[in-house]
């Protein structure tokens, strides 16, 4: 994957975890799975889009957690 803050990425999906209340190990658990497949998933695209990103996240973030995905699905409206 490319020009993307992989980081950022965890840093906000810990902060939503943490909101619906997820144990911190199991989180970072999800989420390094999470990550993992979404790159697997677009690896052989030249060119990736956030929507596509944010799509591959919340594909595999819906196999681990469905709170942890809406809320990450959400993220933007959600005040």
């Amino acid at each position: 994957m490319r020009d993307f803050d992989e980081n950022e990425i965890i840093h906000n999906l810990k902060i939503d975890a943490h909101a619906v209340g997820i144990p911190e190990g199991a989180a970072e658990t999800f989420i390094e799975r999470t990550i993992k497949d979404a790159k697997k998933s677009l690896k052989n695209r030249s060119i990736i889009t956030e929507s596509d990103l944010h799509r591959a996240i919340l594909k595999e973030l819906k196999k681990y957690h469905a709170d942890l995905a809406y809320v990450y699905e959400n993220r933007d409206k959600i005040i």
